[in-house]
């Protein structure tokens, strides 16, 4: 795979004008955010997530920079839980203009506002929330983390698909859970389908010992469907639901078939090297974060080498127009919805063990590109901050 990259990157340099020296500083700043428990520990938090992606990113960067005279740096900031992230920003910001952020909406909005920001190139590489590429969206901010409601939207795309059409919707009571339910609704309907009978998971009971009897129960008034929807987005519950309920029916959602930003068996169109660089260098799985962050610190490393600057500005502008984009080993090259900041990319529907089918499905079209049938499309949206 280096020689391959090697002999990319020197067929580019010898596309290229001869170029000056350009230093280009990126900063990643991780807010740690307080996760309610969970009933299971089988998936812990890795402690570099998403900034694994990020260094991976900066090596790959660096490969083509030795051709250009582009020399590449990262710095870390970490917010313990409770610390000014205000304070945490201003001080990457004195740094460099370009931030990688890992944070919540809150977070991500304090510091898109400082007046330290102004100027500056912020990505957001690990949140979903759709306000952001919406009302609260802001013009210094780009978006390298699918939103919720692509995600949504591709496995609402995969049902049509299917003739599911008779959909019921357990849902946990963390904003996480709400706000996938909510998208997942709205996709629904986008869609031409609707949600079912809902029902809210209330358990505080140990589904280790009695899900076999639980589940069951719950799920019986369901009756008959085509498949059972799940919005546990942190993992909570959603696992003892499959092979538990009263009707043996498909699990989707948040678990069973789930659209996801990444994942390890996402192994066609490249990315199975991809998947081996970030093992060998973080020594785990390559996960949605951490592709968050790898979008964010490539797509930074692309514009410099297309401008051959390290300006901000001339950054932000070329990634929004039509001259860029970013092989992202989904398939197809990745863009920037100029409306809004949103990275445009194709969506993977899996299961833990393999690759289902890769969103937008054939038949959903769209006149500028399918990839717009995934979330929020332009005349819908209510970002102004990109007129």
């Amino acid at each position: 795979m280096r020689c391959t990259i090697a002999a990319a990157t020197a067929a580019l340099f010898l596309s290229l004008p001869a170029a000056a020296e350009v230093t280009v500083s990126v900063h990643y700043l991780a807010v740690e955010r307080e996760l309610p428990p969970t009933l299971s520990n089988l998936d812990p938090r890795p402690e570099r997530l998403g900034l694994d992606g990020a260094a991976v990113a900066l090596d790959d960067n660096a490969t083509t920079g030795r051709f250009m005279g582009q020399t590449y740096t990262l710095s870390e900031t970490v917010v313990p839980l409770g610390d000014d992230v205000v304070e945490a920003a201003r001080a990457a910001l004195a740094e460099t203009p370009l931030l990688v952020v890992d944070g919540p909406t809150e977070a991500l909005l304090a510091i898109a506002d400082l007046p330290e920001a102004d100027g500056a190139l912020i990505f957001n590489a690990t949140e979903g929330d759709v306000a952001l590429r919406g009302d609260a969206c802001r013009a210094n901010v780009l978006h390298t983390i699918p939103s919720t409601a692509m995600r949504t939207d591709a496995l609402a795309q995969f049902l049509v698909k299917k003739r599911w059409d008779d959909l019921p919707l357990i849902a946990g009571a963390h904003p996480q859970d709400m706000a996938y339910a909510s998208a997942l609704e709205r996709s629904l309907t986008k869609f031409g389908l609707s949600v079912g009978d809902r029902k809210d998971w209330v358990f505080d009971a140990d589904m280790r010992r009695n899900a076999s009897q639980e589940v069951p129960l719950f799920t019986q008034d369901l009756g008959d469907y085509d498949a059972l929807l799940v919005a546990d987005e942190l993992g909570d519950f959603g696992r003892y639901i499959l092979y538990n309920t009263w009707e043996a029916r498909p699990i989707a959602g948040s678990e069973g078939l789930s659209a996801v930003t990444w994942a390890p068996v996402v192994e066609q169109w490249g990315a199975v090297q991809l998947q081996n660089r970030f093992e060998e260098a973080a020594g785990r799985e390559m996960a949605p974060e951490d592709y968050g962050a790898w979008a964010a610190v490539r797509a930074i490393g692309e514009a410099v080498t297309r401008t051959n600057s390290a300006d901000p500005a001339v950054l932000r502008d070329f990634l929004l127009s039509d001259g860029f984009e970013l092989a992202g080993f989904k398939g197809r090259p990745l863009t920037f919805r100029a409306w809004n900041g949103q990275l445009r990319q194709p969506i993977p529907l899996v299961h833990p063990r393999a690759l289902v089918a890769l969103a937008p499905l054939e038949g959903f079209l769209h006149q500028r590109t399918e990839l717009d049938t995934l979330g929020i499309d332009e005349p819908e949206s209510t970002c102004t901050a990109f007129n």
